[in-house]
């Protein structure tokens, strides 16, 4: 029995037909091989360079952690290298990291919401406010760290810190919160526009209000996304160091200041793990100094990873859900 191909399946048809030709005909895909490759070479260059970076810190901090790291993750800042730790960075880098969660992060996500569920996308304003975001993102760090000195130094100082001048924990969490959240916002509405409009228009199909879908619908959708671009902007926020030279950062000796988690101390002066990285690392290195920093780069690696870690199982739970 023969059969015949309706008009609508000649199409498709033809179009399979030449598929299978092209795959069987034995022709190479140059420009897809050659693109492959490039693409293959990059990412093992990024691969090596990482691994360079880490092997090489490692090596250069192995006699602190091979004899006394617990002393030195617990330690105060002293003159000598061999009796120096980072507990006082680490209890700085800790409330800056917490200062950029809470402030940027939901500031941050509101904000991409609006832009991309509410704002009119052609008006004039909507666009405006959408370049000057962009633009934001990429002003040079030392320029938020004079804002931050400007502002929470200068201005707040007696809030911010009134026993140091302003040049505490609050100033550098609020100057750092303000950097990443041009970050925050573009991530974030990257996200939620990758949300297929079909999700959107089946909860307004049963009825559901615009917030309904959106808090329903779009954002465990969108989770993800933005989730992995958050964390990218805090590990930045953790990373910096140049606003934290601006607003006045101690490389010297600090007192123990109470507790890891003793709130009453924020207003007082701080370190944080940048800051101490860079003060060592500029001096001699045959006195100990850059062993300790590179130890101090390990420990820094090790905080940006455990919150990348925690962003990923999270993503992870809601793409579970989102499937």
């Amino acid at each position: 029995m023969s059969v015949i191909s309706t008009p609508a399946g000649v199409g498709p048809t033809a179009a399979t037909h030449k598929v299978n030709k092209a795959l069987k005909s034995g022709r190479g895909d140059v420009s897809g091989t050659v693109f492959m490759i490039i693409m293959l070479v990059s990412l093992l260059m990024s691969v090596v360079i990482l691994a360079v970076l880490v092997v090489d810190m490692l090596v250069l901090a192995e006699p602190v952690i091979t004899t006394r790291f617990g002393d030195f993750i617990t330690g105060t800042l002293k003159s000598k290298p061999e009796a120096s730790g980072i507990s006082q960075g680490l209890k700085g880098t800790f409330w800056i990291g917490v200062f950029t969660v809470v402030i940027s992060f939901p500031l941050g996500i509101a904000a991409a919401i609006y832009l991309e569920e509410y704002a009119h996308h052609e008006s004039k304003l909507a666009r405006f406010i959408d370049l000057n975001i962009r633009n934001l993102a990429g002003v040079p760090s030392v320029v938020y760290g004079i804002l931050g000195f400007t502002l929470f130094v200068k201005a707040m100082g007696s809030i911010t810190g009134p026993e140091s001048q302003g040049k505490s924990v609050i100033s550098a969490g609020l100057t750092l919160a303000i950097l990443v959240l041009p970050i925050v916002i573009i991530t974030a509405a990257e996200a939620i526009r990758a949300v297929p409009n079909e999700l959107r228009e089946a909860g307004f199909g049963v009825g559901a209000t615009r917030w309904e879908v959106v808090r329903h619908h779009v954002l465990p959708y969108a989770a993800p996304g933005v989730l992995t671009g958050t964390v990218l902007a805090l590990a930045r926020a953790l990373g910096e160091a140049a606003p934290l030279i601006l607003v006045g950062a101690s490389t010297g000796f600090l007192s123990s200041g109470g507790g890891f988690f003793d709130v009453t101390s924020l207003q007082e002066r701080f370190t944080a793990l940048p800051m101490i990285i860079t003060s060592w690392a500029k001096k001699p290195a045959n006195l100990g100094w850059d062993e300790v920093a590179g130890a101090a780069v390990i420990v820094l690696l090790a905080v940006v990873l455990v919150a990348n870690t925690a962003a990923i199982l999270l993503r992870n739970r809601f793409e579970k859900k989102r499937q």
